[in-house]
């Protein structure tokens, strides 16, 4: 559960500002289409481990 945590806080302290435009001035722009695969990974993710952790 902890890892899964860690792993959405991560995501999102990364992904959200880089999604707002905070790169901009330096060229970097995620485009919607790549915010949703992003998010699609992320939450794949998630569920592998969940799956792992369950397993143990």
């Amino acid at each position: 559960m902890y890892q899964n945590l860690l792993w959405a806080t991560g995501y999102n302290i990364f992904a959200i500002p880089l999604a707002a435009g905070v790169l901009y001035g330096y060229g970097i722009l995620l485009s919607p289409a790549m915010g949703a695969i992003l998010m699609s990974l992320s939450t794949v993710i998630v569920a592998v481990n969940a799956r792992t952790l369950k397993m143990e």
